[in-house]
């Protein structure tokens, strides 16, 4: 399986035995059930690209399957439904397989390929998918779901079929308590990937609110640490909800699309004070220079040793960082003259 040719093969192969032995209950389930094995395997990032290849390699192998006899003009269509029919080209199979399912799916893979059905393109499909999926996840593991989740959340703003009703049901899923320490586990973990834009989107709801701090201090990705530090610092979270078409000159018809950005109160609440404790020892320039950001911002609260974390910060090796911790001791200084003089 190291080699993407060798999985392509094996696959196709898998699907097509699926497909050749749909009337054939033993063979049947033994095909399915390698299938299910190699899809385990499979990543979510090229998903797109193997469904693709599976639907065509199904469509391809099960009308030999359903082929009736050369002396019989009519045959009843195959009535087995699996999992494989979420990706069916028949609509109507789509729908049943979904109002079928019960039970766990056996992985992401396979449970993300349920969860795309909320952008499918005939609509009693969508509403299918919509009353089928809470149920789906809460019986599968939540690994698997958080891991199929993490893809779906980062591509659902391309969704250009998935409505209000179909988010919400996304969202419902992503609120469900068991579903939050897989959830952050992959974005503390997580090497490389869009996390950043990820735990914005999972920020839609209070999920994560108590783990956000641990994500700021352990996250491997520094961009993650980053947006998660932000978030503690400014007591929200941002995401962005979409394009809007804006108009710039009527006149001459000129127009452009900018983002639509949404907010939420952060649950939580943690001492500017130790944040900025942490943050300015974080090994990361990304971050000590969000912290020395935010810093300027405090530099008259009380509570914050603004002078020692400016001189630390003027001392960092990243240019970045130094250059706003010498502004923040010019402000000090300022502030001092000012105070000086008022006392005079």
């Amino acid at each position: 399986m190291h080699n993407s040719k060798v999985m392509d093969n094996q696959i196709i192969a898998a699907v097509r035995a699926c497909g050749h032995s749909i009337n054939s209950t033993n063979t049947f389930v033994a095909a399915l059930a390698q299938l299910a094995d190699l899809t385990s395997h499979l990543p979510l990032e090229n998903f797109e690209y193997w469904e693709g290849t599976m639907r065509f390699a199904f469509a391809d192998a099960v009308p030999q399957a359903d082929a009736p006899p050369a002396w019989r003009i009519w045959s009843r269509s195959r009535t087995r439904l699996t999992w494989l029919d979420l990706i069916s080209a028949d609509g109507y199979r789509r729908e049943k397989t979904l109002r079928a399912l019960s039970g766990a799916l056996p992985n992401a893979f396979i449970f993300s390929l349920a969860l795309r059905r909320l952008n499918d393109w005939v609509p009693q499909v969508r509403k299918a998918a919509r009353d089928a999926l809470p149920d789906i996840a809460r019986a599968s593991q939540p690994q698997h779901v958080s891991e199929a989740l993490c893809v779906a959340l980062h591509h659902w703003d391309a969704w250009g079929r998935i409505e209000e009703a179909d988010q919400e049901i996304l969202l419902s899923i992503i609120g469900e308590t068991r579903i939050a320490e897989p959830l952050k586990d992959i974005l503390i973990s997580s090497t490389s990937g869009p996390m950043p834009s990820l735990f914005a989107q999972l920020g839609r709801t209070a999920i994560l609110d108590e783990r956000v701090e641990e994500i700021a201090h352990l996250a491997v990705q520094p961009a993650v640490r980053a947006k998660a530090y932000r978030s503690l610092f400014e007591q929200r979270i941002l995401w962005v909800e979409g394009w809007v078409h804006e108009w710039v000159d009527l006149r001459y018809c000129q127009s452009h699309w900018v983002r639509k950005i949404s907010e939420r109160p952060l649950k939580v609440s943690t001492p500017v004070s130790e944040l900025l404790s942490n943050a300015a020892q974080d090994r990361s320039s990304l971050v000590r220079r969000l912290a020395a950001e935010i810093l300027i911002q405090e530099l008259e609260n009380p509570d914050v040793a603004s002078r020692a974390l400016a001189e630390r910060f003027a001392a960092d090796p990243s240019s970045a960082v130094a250059e706003r911790g010498a502004f923040a001791i010019k402000k000090l200084e300022q502030y001092d003259l000012a105070a000086q003089a008022k006392t005079l």
